[in-house]
């Protein structure tokens, strides 16, 4: 009897507790070449207008904010040739499934690489889309001309007709690498003041490309954080934050230092 009992109480404590489950399968790897296959994003094709209904209109023609916009344009030529101009040409890779890892590695303090977390790689390619999403649809309200446009001088990338033909308000690039930003200081909070540095970086190398003017990309900073904001009230963008922490705390400790100019 003593025997049983000891039986029956095993097999109590095994229903009890049930064994282990293995962890989940890692998230498979999906990168994509740049803007044409990019991830659609977390809002769908055609998001909400509402989320940047508050934006004003860009700044007149003729206005003192106008004027100042045309003077910084002209200012940041003198920049032509510099590494800054180089990094402004950098920066506009902002659909590449690596340009975050890449842009952001001096502030994370890490060499990542997107096979060490799938799952921020997606996401972060699945922001820019959301991104697009919602500036293109202003742009096709306010079409102001890009300052290259309007007064034609030498920028760091090549004039193609893609980009004399499409608007400069709001800067879609600065929105992206602002919403980026902030994800990233999020997941990594004691990197955030550099984090956050780098994404304001990303806009200004939008001015110092010559392909935006100055207030389209204190708007576009204003759009990416309206866009995270939103996004933090979905499960499925909240899920996969919860993973990228992980991927993210992970890949810092084993990731190589980046070399990088003395803070």
């Amino acid at each position: 009897m003593k025997r049983i009992a000891v039986a029956a109480f095993l097999g109590l404590a095994a229903c009890a507790h049930p064994a282990v489950q293995d962890d989940p399968p890692a998230r498979p790897l999906v990168l994509w070449k740049g803007y044409s296959d990019h991830p659609p994003g977390y809002l769908g094709e055609h998001p909400d207008p509402a989320i940047v209904a508050f934006l004003p209109p860009p700044p007149a023609e003729g206005s003192l904010r106008a004027r100042d916009d045309a003077a910084i344009y002209r200012a940041t030529r003198k920049l032509e040739g510099t590494p800054r101009w180089k990094q402004a040409a950098d920066d506009s890779e902002i659909f590449a499934p690596d340009f975050a890892f890449k842009a952001f590695a001096c502030a994370l303090g890490a060499e990542i690489a997107p096979e060490q977390a799938p799952t921020l790689t997606l996401m972060l390619g699945r922001v820019p889309a959301d991104i697009d999403g919602v500036t293109e649809r202003v742009k096709k309200t306010t079409m102001r001309k890009r300052p290259v446009v309007v007064d034609p001088r030498p920028i760091c990338l090549p004039a193609a007709d893609w980009l004399l033909s499409s608007t400069s308000y709001p800067s879609g690039h600065a929105a992206t690498g602002w919403a980026l930003g902030l994800i990233l200081s999020e997941l990594a909070p004691d990197r955030a003041g550099p984090i956050l540095t780098r994404a304001a970086g990303i806009g200004d190398s939008r001015v110092i490309c010559g392909v935006h003017y100055q207030s389209d990309v204190e708007i576009g900073r204003q759009v990416g954080a309206a866009v995270v904001a939103v996004l933090r009230a979905r499960p499925d963008f909240e899920a996969d934050l919860d993973a990228a922490r992980a991927e993210l705390a992970a890949a810092r400790r084993t990731a190589p230092k980046p070399s990088c100019p003395t803070e």
